[in-house]
């Protein structure tokens, strides 16, 4: 019965901009499968109540369907679809942002009461769990305070605190404390993310990022692997050939000086390494997303 009444309100409040009057808080209904698509994961607990989604995290595949949830405590480069969706039986899920500062408090409040012990070293940036009632419960009170604005402004942060502990509480707990903790290893990876993010046209050496994360260049190029499924290199491609697509739909007949753009000194190379990743050539894919961005006539 839970997964029903949270496909009912998630139905009564999906939005073509997919935002909800909760801050934080994201409803999406897709009605057709589709080869995957490119993305940053961000850092959030994404869950389903119907249809079914796969992501591509590095080398890594994960699905979520009704009966688990996922959560990415690192903002990732993935590739994701979703399956087993029609417009008679679309894909309807929710999103909702865990936001560090919040889970901090939690934890400064909790200390280590109800929290199980902390797993050593460093864990993956996304990972799929299995749903549990108190878990799902909460999801529901939340997404039903839509119907109910005057409440709102009172009940919906107390709500959303508690979907924290269940996850803090939860088979993810790990990953989700490490989030909201300044001097974990996923927050010193998530720097080095945030860095190459920033500066993705720029080369850099490994060296160089482990000292910004208080690392050994071991330690470093352990974690970085273990969190985000790629190697550092792996990961500034991905982040540069994401740019990339994105600057194609609007620059259809100047592929090389995009390639140059994300930091590409040779054409030839991002072309290969464009199609190794999409499948098609940056100059194929550039007409194609022009002609989809283009307005009707």
């Amino acid at each position: 019965m839970g997964f029903d009444e949270l496909r009912a309100a998630l139905a009564r409040h999906v939005r073509p901009d997919e935002a909800t009057a909760i801050d934080g808080l994201y409803i999406a209904r897709v009605e057709r499968d589709g080869p995957p698509s490119p993305s940053m994961s961000g850092t959030v607990l994404a869950v389903l109540a119907q249809g079914a989604k796969q992501l591509t995290v590095g080398d890594r595949v994960l699905e979520y369907r009704p009966g688990s949830y996922l959560v990415a405590s690192v903002d990732l480069p993935v590739s994701g679809s979703f399956v087993d969706v029609s417009p008679e039986r679309p894909a309807l899920g929710l999103a909702l942002v865990l936001e560090p500062p919040a889970i901090a408090d939690l934890l400064l409040q909790a200390g280590s009461r109800g929290l199980p012990r902390p797993r050593a070293g460093a864990l993956p940036g996304i990972a799929v769990a299995g749903m549990t009632d108190g878990l799902l419960d909460a999801l529901i009170r939340l997404v039903n305070l839509l119907d109910d604005p005057g409440d709102q402004a009172v009940l919906a942060p107390l709500v959303k605190r508690e979907i924290l502990w269940r996850l803090l509480t939860g088979e993810q707990g790990d990953a989700v404390r490490q989030l909201g903790l300044a001097d974990s290893s996923l927050s010193h990876v998530s720097r080095a993310v945030r860095w190459i993010q920033d500066h993705y046209a720029e080369p850099f050496r490994v060296e160089e990022l482990a000292r910004l994360t208080g690392m050994s260049p071991s330690a470093f190029y352990r974690h970085f692997q273990t969190v985000t499924a790629l190697s550092p290199i792996q990961f500034q491609k991905q982040i540069r050939l994401q740019r990339a697509r994105l600057l194609l739909a609007s620059r259809a007949h100047d592929v090389t000086a995009v390639a140059h753009r994300v930091g590409y000194d040779s054409p030839s190379q991002f072309s290969r390494e464009y199609r190794r990743q999409y499948g098609v050539p940056p100059s194929h894919d550039a007409a194609r997303l022009h002609d989809a961005a283009a307005p009707a006539q």
